[in-house]
């Protein structure tokens, strides 16, 4: 039959806007994001659940596993909009996942520039952090291994010097300590000894009274924040690739779910002209 002079150009009855391949691509890119982030919320519980009651409470803002978890999270909710919305072909999740991730990014994009204009609070903020996490530093054993694997990897000891582990109520030199660990400093602030088969846990004993120079001698003197910010100017490539890594995903979702959402509107577009107009004679 002749269609009437101006219309648009008719299409099968299969013919679809939707295209598979960005529909299905996109479901595999969010399944995979979303299986992560059961794993993290999973780990999270876990290890909050296997701290006794009192510590968790005690440092529950500088805990590792409450971190994972509200991560976990929200790349759960995020990331199931995701999922449900390019199977379903639904606009209004697909808006929303693309509107969440588009924020996500831009807050690490401002976090970013804003770090490196204001370094010198972002400084202070990160000392405030450490200090807190040494004062409990016995409080929380996920909490004193991250420690000891960052004094250890940055050799380093305490925010500023070793003398900030007076700040822990084990570590205090204060005369009316009875801690047998009093004026000391954790085993991962002492130099490594070639050839140690066993580690010597107390070999950070008393070092709080000694001068630097002859604390230098036994232990790291200079603290975790220099030596974060000196490896953090060593390895600008390698931060800027990890920054790189972690925004080029957010913005292929972004890009897919955008795609994906003007096709639904075109095919939805399609079928109400074809609705409106399959009885027509001319069509």
């Amino acid at each position: 039959m002749a269609r009437r002079p101006g219309a648009p150009a008719a299409y099968g009855e299969d013919f679809s806007f939707v295209s598979p391949l960005v529909k299905y691509l996109l479901f595999f890119f969010n399944m995979l994001f979303w299986v992560i982030s059961m794993v993290m919320v999973a780990v999270g519980v876990y290890a909050r659940l296997m701290k006794h009651e009192e510590a968790a409470l005690a440092c529950l803002a500088v805990d590792p596993a409450i971190l994972l978890i509200v991560v976990g999270i929200l790349m759960f909710l995020l990331t199931f909009c995701g999922c449900i919305g390019s199977l379903r072909e639904n606009i209004c999740l697909l808006q929303t996942f693309s509107l969440c991730l588009t924020v996500v990014f831009l807050l690490q994009l401002a976090a970013g520039v804003l770090g490196f204009v204001f370094s010198d609070k972002v400084r202070g903020k990160v000392s405030e952090i450490i200090n807190n996490a040494i004062v409990h530093y016995r409080d929380d054993l996920d909490l004193q291994n991250l420690i000891d694997f960052g004094q250890k990897e940055f050799s380093c000891c305490g925010g500023i010097s070793y003398k900030d582990w007076s700040l822990n109520m084990y570590f205090n030199c204060s005369e009316d300590n009875p801690s047998r660990e009093r004026c000391s400093v954790p085993y991962s602030c002492c130099l490594p000894t070639p050839n140690q088969a066993v580690i010597n846990t107390m070999c950070g004993q008393g070092m709080q009274a000694l001068d630097y120079l002859e604390a230098s001698k036994v232990i790291y003197t200079n603290g975790c924040i220099d030596r974060l910010v000196n490896w953090i100017h060593s390895n600008l490539f390698v931060l800027g690739g990890v920054a790189l890594g972690l925004a080029i995903p957010q913005l292929v979702g972004i890009l897919l779910s955008m795609i994906l959402v003007s096709q639904i509107k075109d095919q939805i577009k399609l079928q109400l002209y074809n609705q409106q107009h399959r009885a027509d004679p001319w069509y």
